[in-house]
């Protein structure tokens, strides 16, 4: 089945015979983000996702109440509650967003406590990215992708970076190796060697100090990390991964290629100067991709980019309005959690919102 023709048979059901339901069921009619919610909660089923304690529980609160615990953190990211405690008190005051989410009564919202041991728990079992991977598969696993634009977005975190750690200089040795010395290879030799998840583990996750050039040409600078994602034509994000702030772009992109090109068959791989290295081109050839990657001038002059391949690069804004959505739209400036599988775990909530919501614009639901 077509992806406009699938999400149009899904949304069509959920019309026809769950918008009715929910009317003569709810206290209150619909209102216009409600129904907003209703569908991207039955497009994302997070409830479906979330890790189920196998041993027998005999104290403390349901484990089905963490099914409705996720869906309210979807609501958050999707209705833009900066905290957990604005969240809660809407459940307490809202009975239309509490019966969606999944609270039958007011006495069963739980406490802040609950919902913080919760978010600890998905982001542990890495909740976050289960989810947007199984988006992927079911959306967008069997189409045909033209591009896919990689790119990276500051993400502010509220603690302290991390101190460095000042490590012996070594002095590297220039010219050709000699005859029988072995040199250590550079990290995105070895990255073409390993997995995608093997490239991962190696890259720092730690609250650091980054510093980018803006679309102005000014320098900023922020203390937390980075979210690099890869982004189709229609805006939806393919593959997420946070690292460090002061991690150069380059050294995600690999792992990066990898990991889309499991889930999705695409055609071409959209990059900056950032990303412009003799292995990133030949990594995204092997994956049988074209790579249109913007030239590094290095201070040296660079010939113009050729016509055929500029009118691809344009495409590139996908990923770029992607990342402005994430931040305006779906808490990429609001991050208030600490530790890096925490604040992964928000911007998936974030990442897998904006997924849903984006596909119902492009498909016209």
């Amino acid at each position: 089945m077509k992806l406009n023709a699938k999400i149009s048979w899904l949304m069509g059901t959920v019309q026809q015979s769950l918008f009715p339901y929910l009317d003569e069921s709810l206290p209150d009619p619909l209102t216009e983000p409600e129904k907003r919610l209703v569908k991207i909660l039955e497009l994302i089923q997070i409830e479906q996702h979330v890790p189920v304690s196998r041993r027998r529980q005999w104290l403390g609160r349901p484990i089905k109440e963490r099914e409705a615990i996720a869906r309210a953190f979807v609501a958050k990211a999707l209705l833009r509650y900066q905290h957990t405690r604005s969240l809660r008190n809407a459940l307490l005051s809202t009975p239309n967003l509490r019966i969606i989410c999944g609270f039958s009564k007011r006495q069963e919202v739980p406490s802040e406590s609950t919902f913080s041991r919760a978010f600890a728990e998905y982001a542990k079992s890495g909740l976050g990215t289960v989810v947007h991977d199984a988006l992927v598969k079911e959306y967008l696993g069997t189409e045909l992708i033209g591009h896919i634009s990689r790119d990276s977005t500051a993400l502010s975190g509220r603690e302290k970076p991390a101190k460095k750690i000042k490590s012996a200089k070594v002095a590297k040795k220039r010219g050709r190796p000699t005859k029988g010395e072995v040199r250590p290879l550079k990290r995105l030799d070895l990255q073409r060697l390993q997995t995608a998840q093997e490239a991962l583990a190696e890259l720092p996750k730690v609250c650091d100090r980054g510093v980018k050039k803006n679309a102005q040409g000014y320098m900023e600078t922020w203390h937390g990390y980075k979210l690099h994602l890869d982004v189709n034509d229609c805006g939806l994000p393919i593959s997420a991964v946070l690292t460090s702030a002061s991690l150069h772009d380059s050294q995600v992109a690999i792992p990066l290629m990898k990991l889309s090109a499991v889930k999705v068959t695409s055609c071409y791989d959209l990059m900056d100067a950032a990303y412009d290295a003799t292995q990133i081109w030949e990594q995204s050839k092997a994956l049988g991709h074209v790579p249109v990657i913007d030239r590094n001038p290095r201070s040296k002059k660079i010939a113009p980019m050729p016509q055929h391949e500029a009118a691809r690069y344009n495409e590139r804004t996908s990923v770029e309005r992607c990342n402005g959505r994430f931040k305006d739209e779906f808490g990429g400036r609001s991050v208030q959690v600490r530790g890096p599988d925490k604040v992964m775990m928000h911007a998936m909530f974030g990442v897998v919102t904006l997924f849903a919501d984006q596909l119902l614009k492009v498909t016209g639901c």
